[in-house]
């Protein structure tokens, strides 16, 4: 009897320390902007197929192709709409009208995140499988340079996908991390250039850096000992302040998206 009463205690246990096991990965997107039935959606800034660099952001919890356009609750730079054509635009103005034709934003919801911060957004379940479609949608983007950048939730999808990332992947950023799923920026065995950022007002700075039997995401990717570059972050405020115009942040990723050091030299 005592035996048969532990076991929902087990069962429980398992659910939350338990190992990962991946979600069902979603067929890769068509490169083209869309919103689909089953939550999915894809927002395209600029001509990837002329462009020599296409810049990939990762939303995290709570995106869906219903706020995909307008963001969370109604707060625009929340949506990843918002945050591509954001970035497009000070990658013009930063670089020049022929520099942005060079570079292509696409805004990435290829996976379904956790809905609230909850057990599915403590575990890695629904990451890897994000990990296993981004790796896909990655191997059919044209281009000569891939840059990705998630935000949240999304880079602990971009974490789990490192080490089997295209070639072409020269730069990783993650923005406002709970962590990448590793401990350290050398795990995510990537030959791509590590960046963090996460503003002091972040709220994700309060998460414990661990991953422990299933449940944390790792160490905090703003630590130095992550030993990943810092980005620049002055200026945002909160966790989905990244991409406001006249941000740290926003210019350093337009300085990574064009290939320049810009982002080194704020």
């Amino acid at each position: 009897m005592r035996t048969l009463l532990l076991l929902p205690l087990a069962a429980a246990v398992l659910t939350v320390f338990g190992p990962t096991h991946p979600a069902h990965a979603e067929p890769p997107l068509p490169i083209q902007s869309a919103r689909y039935a089953d939550g999915l959606a894809l927002e395209v800034v600029g001509d990837p197929y002329r462009a020599e660099t296409v810049v990939v952001l990762v939303p995290g919890v709570n995106t869906t192709a219903a706020n995909f356009d307008h963001g969370l609750g109604g707060v625009e730079r929340r949506a990843p709409v918002y945050q591509a054509r954001s970035l497009a635009a000070e990658i013009a103005a930063l670089g020049g009208t022929d520099a942005a034709g060079k570079v292509a934003v696409v805004a990435w919801l290829g996976y379904h995140p956790p809905s609230g911060v909850g057990l599915s957004a403590a575990r890695e379940d629904l990451a890897a499988a994000g990990a296993a479609a981004l790796r896909e949608f990655v191997g059919r983007l044209p281009g000569r340079r891939i840059v990705l950048v998630g935000h949240s939730y999304g880079s602990t999808v971009v974490g789990l996908a490192a080490p089997g990332l295209d070639g072409r992947v020269t730069d990783i950023v993650a923005l406002g991390s709970p962590g990448m799923g590793v401990d350290s920026a050398r795990d995510l065995h990537t030959a791509a250039h590590v960046w963090a950022g996460t503003a002091a007002g972040d709220w994700t700075r309060r998460i414990p850096g661990v991953r422990v039997a299933g449940a944390g995401h790792g160490a905090h990717t703003y630590d130095p000992a992550f030993g990943a570059e810092a980005l620049p972050v002055g200026g945002v405020d909160g966790h989905d302040g990244y991409f406001v115009p006249g941000t740290e942040s926003l210019r350093a990723l337009a300085g990574i998206a064009l290939g320049t050091s810009a982002a080194q030299r704020l």
